[in-house]
Order: C-alpha cells, then sequence, then structure tokens
C-alpha cells in the first residue's frame, strides 16, 4: 500500500498545495511563505523520514494566522487520507528531544479522535517571522483534521530552539507510530 498524498486547498485566504509521502526519506521542499515556519517543517521532514513539498501562499501581509492554520489543516488530511485504515501502525509513540538550553516532549495516538494539548509558554510574541501562538494553533489544527490525538511539551529559555525541539520531536513519534509492525488494526474496536 503506498501511503502518499496529494492535495490542495483554496480559500479567499489562502491558497496551499501540498505532497506527503510518509515512506518517504524526509526529502522536502517548501515554500509557506514564512521563513520559520519552513524552517519547522523542513526539520520534521528531515527528522520523520516523511517526504514534504508544501507551496503555500496567503494574505500574510495581514497576519500569519490564515496561512499557519490552513496549512496545518492540509497537513492534517493529507496525513489522515496518506495513513488509510491504519492496518499494522504501531498507532501509539512518544519522544523528548533535547536542543541547548531546551527539552521538548511529544505523545501522539493516531486513534481516529481529535485532542491536542500544548504547554509551550513562549517567551516572546514572534519566533523570526511566525507568531508564537501560532505554532500551538498549527498543532491544533493539524490534530483536529488528522484526527490524532498530540500531546506537547516544551521548556527552555530560548524560543527558537523550543520551538525546533518540539517540531523534532513531533517528527520521531510520527516516524514510529506509523510503523507497520503487523497485519491487524490497533484497536479493540476494529477500527481507527
Amino acid at each position: 500500500m503506498e501511503r502518499k498524498v496529494k492535495n490542495s486547498r483554496k480559500t479567499s485566504e489562502t491558497n496551499i498545495e501540498l505532497e506527503l509521502n510518509i515512506d518517504g526519506e524526509g526529502n522536502y521542499n517548501i515554500d509557506t511563505g514564512i521563513n520559520f515556519l519552513n524552517h519547522m517543517l523542513e526539520s520534521f521532514s528531515k527528522h520523520s523520514f516523511m517526504d514534504l513539498t508544501i507551496k503555500a501562499s496567503g494574505d500574510i501581509e495581514v497576519d500569519d494566522h490564515h496561512t499557519v492554520e490552513d496549512i496545518g489543516i492540509i497537513f492534517g488530511e493529507s496525513f489522515l487520507q496518506a495513513i488509510g485504515d491504519k492496518k499494522g501502525i504501531k498507532r501509539m509513540s512518544d519522544a523528548t528531544v533535547p536542543m541547548d538550553d531546551s527539552l521538548a516532549t511529544v505523545a501522539i495516538d493516531i486513534s481516529g479522535r481529535s485532542y491536542c494539548n500544548l504547554d509551550l509558554n513562549f517567551k516572546n510574541e514572534k519566533i523570526g517571522d511566525l507568531t508564537s501562538d501560532n505554532i500551538i494553533h498549527f498543532f491544533e489544527s493539524f490534530a483536529n483534521a488528522g484526527k490524532i490525538n498530540f500531546y506537547g511539551k516544551a521548556s527552555g529559555s530560548n524560543d527558537h530552539h523550543k520551538a525546533e525541539a518540539l517540531f523534532k520531536a513531533f517528527a520521531k513519534t510520527m516516524l514510529d507510530a506509523c510503523k507497520i509492525e503487523h497485519d491487524k488494526i490497533p484497536s479493540t474496536k476494529g477500527v481507527l
């Protein structure tokens, strides 16, 4: 089964094209119009070994909110489509990643149910050209659209390092939870 997808999302505020290959090599081509978000998604791709292409344009002259939100939505929808019936996946995983002064932990359950709980406490309003609060919104949008339980926590003194450790921990949990380990649906319900 090929676990890859090509999707697009066009609204009055954004226009996004996304390609995702869960079983890739960590290749990426990302242009969101938000440089720090590009950096985070490139890091995700590299450390998850998922191939990820995103070309996005949005009303960033107003704010980065709509673009970040819609990228989270299309990324979650694309993941949900690419993962298919989830037969054989490990399903649950967690990872803790250090980065200099910072430490981030992420735990996920590819459960078919959406929930997001984040404890990030960024000190600055912006990290580069990305509004710090929109990192939280990205993960909320991804978890809701991808029907994933997502828990994340980051601590440290440098917001850049906290965010990057968080995205790397996200990558590691996704890589692990998506592994095919058997030929069953990992749920007492028989569906995820």
